[in-house]
C-alpha cells in the first residue's frame, strides 16, 4: 500500500451571512486546521482567548465553510486495485467532493472515514472539497425534533452531535466550537489486500509469554494468494518468529524470558516491537503493521473483601494504587495539539509521580502518539467513550454512528500497554437516575442499551480482555447504586460543591476516586495574558467569563475566608488560591494513602487548561505549575509520611464557638507504594513559629511493600494551638525521602513571624533563607517560566536549596503565607 498525504496549504472560504468576513476567493488554511485557526493566522479574528472575545467569534460557527485542495495525484489510479481518500480526523458535519463528484458525507469527528476514488481520481490536476455545515446551527435544528439535554455549560442540543461536546462549552471551557480538518487526509493506493485488523493477546506462564496474532485482511481481488510475515523485536534487539513448521494460519510467537511492562514507580517500561508484513505471491510488499507493546497482564480487581468489592489495577497480579489526574483537550483548537506539546504535559505529569490518567469522556480520543508516550512512561490510561453529561437519543443512524466510533478506536488502540480500561461514559448513570438533564422514559432505556448493551457487545467483538466499566462513577451498572462508597469507583465533590472543609474526606473511604477536586486561579503571568490592567479584580466581567463554573470566584472566596487573612492584593489573592487548592486536595490524597487496600485511586480532577482560566488543574494552559502540582509530588511520593491533626479544623472551625476544650494531637503515617519494604526513621518536632523546639521524637520504622505504618499519637493539648506546629520528615540512609509540616489551627490564626526569606542563585540552583518559620514559601521570576524540583514548601529556620529545572533566575522572587496580609 501506497500512501500520498494531502496534509500541507488548503484553501478556506465562508459560506452565509459572514462571507464577507475574508476575500471572495479565500484564505490559506494549514491542515491539519481549522476555521478558527485560519482567520487567527490571517489577522481576521482577535484572538478568542482574550478577554471577552469568544462572544465575538462564536456567531461565525452559524456559517457552513469550504475547505478544498489541488493536488497531483503521485500514481496513477488505474494500476491499484483500489484508491482511498482517507480522512483521519474531521469535525464534523461534511460533504466531500473530488473533482466536482460527490463521494460522501461524514458526521462524527471520532470517527476515521475512507472513500472510494478509484473512478474520480485523475492522472493530473485534481480538486478535493471539504463542505463543512454549521455544527451550532445543526444542534438547535434537531434539539427542536428532539430534545436530548447535558450540562448547562454547553450550548443546548449538543448530543445531537458527535463532536467533543466541550468545545460547546463546559464549566471550565470556552463555547468556541470549531470546524475544520484536525488529522491527516491522505489517498491510499491499495493492491490486491491490506491489513484490516490486527489483535493481539498474551498469556503469561512462567518464564514465557505467547504472543497471539489474530488477523484480519481486508480483500480488493478474488485472489488471496497472499502470506504474512511476523516478527517481534525486544528492547535489546533480539527478534522471534513463529515456530518453524508452524500453520501460517495460526500466528503464535513464543518470547522467553520476557521482560515484563509495569506502571511507574513498580518497574520498567520494556516495549516490544511487532511488524507483520503482508506479501503478495509474487513476493511484493502490499502492507505492513507496526506497533509497539508492552508484555504484561492488566485488568481491574473487583473481588469481594471485608468492605464491600475491591476495585483496583491489577498488573502482572499487583494490585496498584491509582495517583494521577484527568486529562481534558489540551486547546479548544484542536489543530495546536500536537506531539510536543503532549510530551511535555505528560512528562511533567511523570515527574510528580503520577502513576496514571485518566481520559475525560467529554473530549476526543487522543492521537496514536499520547498513548505511545503514556506506555513510555509507565501511565496506566483509563479511557472514557466520548460520552459525558448527558441524554442521548437512539436510533438507528445513531447507533450505526456510535458502532463505527467504538469499533475504530478499539481497533486503534487496543494494543497499546498503558491502557488501563474502557469506560461507558463520564457521570452519566448517575445523572440519568437524578434526571439530571430530563431525560425521557425512551433515553433512560436507551442509556441501558448504549453502555451496557451495544458497547460491551463490541468490546466482546474487538477487545475482550480489557476491562469494561459502564460509567464513571458507578459500582458496576444497571442503576445499581452508583453511589455506594463501598464498590466502584467515586467522583466526590463535596468538597468544592459542596462547601464542606476539607476534613470532610476522612469521614469517607471511597474504594477508588476517579475525580475529586478544587479549583484556583492561575498565576499573575497568565492572567495577564487574558486581561487588561483594570480588569484584574475576580469579580470584573472579564475575570468572571474566564471562569465558567457558575459563581466559583465567590465560592474559592468562602473558603479563603475560612483559611486565610484577606490578601492585600490581587497578586496575593491569586498566590492564596493556589494554597487552597493545594491543601485540599492534599487532605484527600493524603486520607485515601493512609487507607490503602481499602480505597485503591486517587485521580485528581484535573490534570491541565483548555484554555487560560480559573479552574480545577495543576498545570495552567500555558504549561505553569500551580501550587497544587507541586504538592501532588510530595503527596504522590512512592514513600511518603504525612499527619492526621487534631486541632481547631476539625474540633471548633469557628472562633466565634462557645469556648470548650479541644482535642489537639497528631498522628504520623509512611505510606510505602513500592515493590520493596523500606526501612528508615521518623523524626518531628513540634515548634513555635521561630522554629525553636518544645517537644521531638524519633522511630525506627520497616513499612512493608505495598502497604503503609501508622505511628503512635502524639498528645498537644498542653500547648496553644496557635502557637504551634509539627515538622516531621522520614529518612532513608540518610536521605530525606518525604517531609512536611502541619497547622493546629487554620493559617489566618496562626502566630505567624516574619521569616524574613532571602533567595540566591548559584548555577542550576536556587537556596532560600529564614529566619523563622515560613509556610508554603513560593520561589518566583518576572515572566513565570521558572519551574524547580520543589516549590510552595514549608520550611524552619535554615536553608533550603532546590534544583532548576526550567526558566531563568535572573529576576527571583520569594514570599510565603506570611505575606499574604
Amino acid at each position: 500500500m501506497e500512501k500520498q498525504i494531502l496534509n500541507g496549504n488548503w484553501n478556506l472560504k465562508i459560506k452565509g451571512k459572514d462571507s464577507g468576513l475574508i476575500p471572495e476567493k479565500g484564505i490559506p488554511v494549514q491542515i491539519p486546521g481549522s476555521v478558527y485557526s485560519a482567520l487567527l493566522a490571517g489577522s481576521y479574528i482577535p484572538d478568542p482567548y482574550y478577554r471577552d472575545n469568544e462572544l465575538q467569534v462564536l456567531p461565525l460557527m452559524d456559517n457552513d465553510f469550504t475547505f478544498s485542495d489541488t493536488f497531483m495525484a503521485e500514481k496513477k489510479a488505474g494500476e491499484y486495485d483500489s484508491v482511498l481518500l482517507r480522512f483521519e480526523g474531521i469535525d464534523t458535519l461534511a460533504d466531500i467532493f473530488l473533482n466536482d463528484i460527490f463521494l460522501g458525507s461524514t458526521c462524527n469527528m471520532h470517527r476515521t472515514y475512507e472513500f472510494d476514488v478509484a473512478e474520480s481520481l485523475r492522472e493530473g490536476e485534481n480538486t478535493l472539497r471539504v463542505e463543512l455545515h454549521s455544527p451550532t446551527r445543526y444542534i438547535k435544528e434537531e434539539n427542536e425534533k428532539v430534545y436530548t439535554g447535558g450540562s448547562w455549560d454547553a450550548m443546548e442540543g449538543f448530543p445531537h452531535l458527535r463532536k467533543a461536546h466541550c468545545m460547546f462549552g463546559w464549566d471550565w471551557g470556552p463555547r468556541l466550537p470549531d470546524a475544520g480538518i484536525f488529522r491527516e487526509v491522505s489517498l491510499l493506493y491499495i493492491a490486491k489486500s491490506r491489513f484490516d485488523s490486527v489483535y493481539i493477546t498474551q498469556e503469561h506462564e512462567e518464564g514465557r509469554v505467547t504472543l497471539d496474532f489474530d488477523v484480519a485482511l481486508e480483500l480488493f481481488t478474488e485472489e488471496d494468494n497472499t502470506r504474512i510475515e511476523v516478527i517481534v523485536t525486544d528492547p535489546e534487539g533480539r527478534t522471534y518468529v513463529p515456530a518453524e513448521g508452524a500453520d501460517p494460519e495460526d500466528y503464535h510467537i513464543v518470547i522467553t524470558d520476557p521482560k515484563l511492562w509495569w506502571p511507574r514507580g513498580y518497574g520498567e517500561q520494556p516495549l516490544y516491537q511487532v511488524k507483520l508484513t503482508l506479501f503478495s505471491g509474487d513476493g511484493a510488499v502490499l502492507d505492513t503493521y507496526e506497533r509497539r507493546i508492552g508484555l504484561r497482564t492488566l485488568t481491574v480487581n473487583t473481588d469481594k473483601d471485608e468492605w464491600g468489592e475491591c476495585f483496583a489495577h491489577e498488573v502482572n497480579g499487583v494490585k496498584i494504587f491509582a495517583m494521577g489526574a484527568d486529562y481534558i483537550p489540551e486547546d479548544n483548537l484542536f489543530s495546536r495539539i500536537n506531539k510536543e506539546r503532549t510530551r511535555k504535559l505528560l512528562s511533567d505529569a511523570a515527574a510528580v509521580n503520577h502513576n496514571s490518567i485518566r481520559v475525560w469522556g467529554g473530549g476526543y480520543y487522543p492521537d496514536d502518539y499520547f498513548f505511545d508516550i503514556c506506555d513510555e512512561l509507565g501511565l496506566l490510561v483509563w479511557q472514557d467513550f466520548m460520552f459525558a453529561c448527558a441524554s442521548y437519543e437512539l436510533d438507528d443512524d445513531f447507533e450505526r454512528n456510535i458502532t463505527a466510533e467504538i469499533r475504530d478506536n478499539v481497533r486503534r488502540l487496543r494494543h497499546h500497554a498503558c491502557l488501563a480500561l474502557w469506560c461507558g461514559n463520564n457521570e452519566m448513570e448517575t445523572q440519568t437516575l437524578d434526571k439530571a438533564w430530563k431525560p425521557s422514559i425512551k433515553q433512560k432505556y436507551d442509556y441501558i442499551k448504549i453502555f451496557e448493551y451495544i458497547i460491551p457487545h463490541i468490546l466482546q467483538e474487538e477487545d475482550p480482555v480489557t476491562f469494561y466499566w459502564p460509567s464513571s462513577p458507578s459500582s458496576g451498572g444497571n442503576y445499581d447504586d452508583p453511589w455506594d462508597e463501598n464498590r466502584g469507583d467515586t467522583h466526590y465533590w463535596a468538597v468544592w460543591h459542596g462547601n464542606k472543609p476539607f476534613t470532610d474526606y476522612r469521614n469517607y473511604h471511597f474504594r477508588y476516586l476517579s475525580e475529586f477536586g478544587f479549583q484556583s486561579f492561575p498565576c499573575m503571568q497568565t492572567v495577564e495574558t487574558f486581561t487588561e490592567p483594570q480588569d484584574r479584580n475576580i469579580f470584573s466581567r472579564v475575570m468572571e467569563m474566564h471562569q465558567r463554573n457558575t459563581s466559583a470566584n465567590g465560592k474559592i472566596m468562602n473558603y479563603l475566608s475560612a483559611t486565610y487573612l484577606y490578601p492585600k492584593d490581587f497578586d496575593q489573592l491569586l498566590y492564596a488560591s493556589q494554597l487552597l487548592q493545594a491543601d485540599a486536595i492534599r487532605y484527600g490524597v493524603e486520607h485515601f494513602r493512609r487507607n490503602r487496600g481499602r480505597c485503591m485511586g486517587a485521580v485528581v480532577w484535573q490534570l491541565n487548561d483548555i484554555w487560560p482560566v480559573a479552574s480545577w488543574a495543576s498545570i495552567d494552559y500555558y504549561g505553569r505549575w500551580k501550587a497544587l502540582h507541586y504538592a501532588e509530588k510530595r503527596m504522590y511520593a512512592p514513600v511518603m509520611i504525612s499527619c492526621e491533626e487534631t486541632g481547631e479544623l476539625s474540633e471548633r472551625p469557628f472562633c466565634v464557638s462557645e469556648p470548650h476544650p479541644i482535642l489537639v494531637k497528631a498522628r504520623l503515617h509512611v505510606a510505602n507504594e513500592t515493590m520493596q519494604e523500606v526501612k528508615g526513621i521518623v523524626k518531628w518536632k513540634v515548634c513555635l513559629p521561630d522554629s525553636s523546639v518544645l517537644l521531638e521524637g524519633g522511630q525506627e520504622l520497616t513499612v512493608p511493600a505495598l502497604d503503609g505504618v501508622w505511628l503512635d499519637q502524639i498528645d498537644l493539648e498542653d500547648f496553644e494551638e496557635r502557637k504551634i506546629h509539627i515538622s516531621y520528615a522520614f529518612i532513608v540512609n540518610g536521605e530525606v525521602v518525604s517531609e512536611n509540616s502541619c497547622l493546629f489551627t487554620a493559617p489566618k490564626h496562626y502566630f505567624f513571624e516574619d521569616p524574613r526569606l532571602s533567595v540566591r542563585a548559584e548555577g542550576n540552583k536556587v537556596t532560600v533563607r529564614a529566619e523563622k518559620y515560613a509556610k508554603n514559601v513560593m520561589i518566583g521570576n518576572a515572566d513565570g517560566s521558572l519551574k524547580l524540583s520543589d516549590n510552595f514548601f514549608d520550611m524552619e529556620a535554615g536553608e533550603k536549596t532546590v534544583e532548576v529545572l526550567e526558566g531563568n533566575t535572573d529576576t527571583l522572587s520569594v514570599r510565603s503565607v506570611y505575606n499574604i496580609a
